[in-house]
């Protein structure tokens, strides 16, 4: 491994932990850093939408205010580079919390889940964005 493709795979690490941040923070604007304008976003596997970028974002700003607590954390990603573009194969995990407040352990509306991010990347001249998310869905328990 070169010191080029080590520097690509860090920025990737950056770009995944720059999606996680702007779904749990709720600042959808942060996605254009993580997404092509003409990005495809996949969350049907978990009931969501497929659709553009500016979709998701709204999708995903009506959706996720019933959840103010969220966390997202992201785990070893396999990054596989070919002809100018990247696949990224990521395994995670989500909480969805009803309150940012102190609530015992047994307080109903908690959605936990998990499952793989597919990514497929491209460098622009901003660097390494998505122009194409695939949640795949593995699992979902709700209290």
């Amino acid at each position: 491994m070169d010191a080029k493709e080590i520097a690509d795979r860090l920025e990737i690490s950056d770009l995944l932990a720059r999606y996680t941040h702007a779904i749990d923070s709720g600042r959808w604007e942060l996605l254009d850093e993580v997404f092509t304008e003409d990005a495809t976003i996949d969350y049907s596997s978990s009931g969501g939408i497929r659709g553009t970028r500016d979709e998701a974002k709204t999708w995903l700003a009506d959706v996720l205010s019933h959840w103010p607590g969220r966390l997202h954390l992201i785990g070893a990603a396999t990054i596989d580079f070919h002809d100018g573009e990247a696949s990224v194969r990521a395994p995670f995990t989500d909480t969805l919390a009803p309150t940012r407040q102190m609530v015992a352990a047994g307080t109903e509306g908690f959605l936990h889940g998990g499952g793989w991010y597919h990514h497929r990347l491209r460098r622009t001249p901003d660097g390494w964005r998505s122009t194409e998310l695939v949640e795949e869905q593995s699992w979902r328990t709700a209290r």
